[in-house]
């Protein structure tokens, strides 16, 4: 199954929840971007307790800050969607990202320290071919709702945000194996990068008698 199949599996199964969820929050003046920091704020507590090896809290504090990731859409599809909630919602995403990987290489650097590198490496390569590709797919026109109504462009690839997310969850499960496991979906990363940069190719260079 596709990155994009199971993510489209999963909206199916969470939306609806999340979208009953946002609508009686919004009437109660709960606001998109507060939600939206209140999961940055959780998955900072998440990275802090990895590096010191709670392990459970951290798993807790994960889905924790992935449940207000899917709050703040809903309270916006419920209230007023903004490009600067939207924007601050991408932003604390990519940093969430980051800490949890750089939070397994604190807790054991001389284990970890290579793989998570690696690892982070290959998140920055994955996540400028997304935002490149959204900028050029929305100079272009182009539409998607196979992720929901987002502010950027969604396009698909081998991992998205289902299969990382459950990525850190097995590794909250199993912290022994953060480096084969960093190596492997590293690597995937690498290649959802890399099929990217070919789809993009295909799709944005024009003929050569319009060049």
């Amino acid at each position: 199954m596709s990155g994009r199949m199971l993510d489209r599996a999963m909206r199916s199964l969470i939306d609806p929840p999340l979208d009953r969820a946002g609508r009686w929050l919004a009437a109660r003046g709960v606001g998109a971007d507060a939600v939206t920091l209140a999961g940055l704020v959780c998955g900072v507590a998440a990275a802090a307790a990895i590096g010191f090896g709670a392990m459970g809290p951290a798993l807790v504090l994960i889905l924790a800050s992935r449940l207000c990731d899917g709050l703040d859409g809903a309270i916006a599809r419920a209230s007023r969607r903004t490009d600067f909630g939207g924007y601050l919602d991408i932003t604390c995403d990519f940093l969430f990202y980051g800490l949890i990987p750089l939070a397994f290489v604190v807790y054991d650097p001389a284990s970890n320290g290579i793989a998570g590198a690696f690892l982070l490496a290959s998140f920055y390569f994955n996540g400028s071919s997304f935002l490149g590709f959204a900028l050029l797919a929305d100079r272009h026109g182009m539409k998607t709702t196979a992720q929901g109504q987002k502010s950027l462009y969604f396009s698909n690839g081998l991992l998205e945000g289902t299969e990382t997310i459950a990525f850190f969850v097995v590794l909250c499960l199993v912290p022994g194996w953060f480096a084969p496991l960093a190596w492997t979906f590293g690597g995937l990363c690498f290649a959802t990068g890399a099929l990217r940069i070919v789809s993009a190719r295909r799709l944005f260079t024009p003929p050569k008698e319009d060049r």
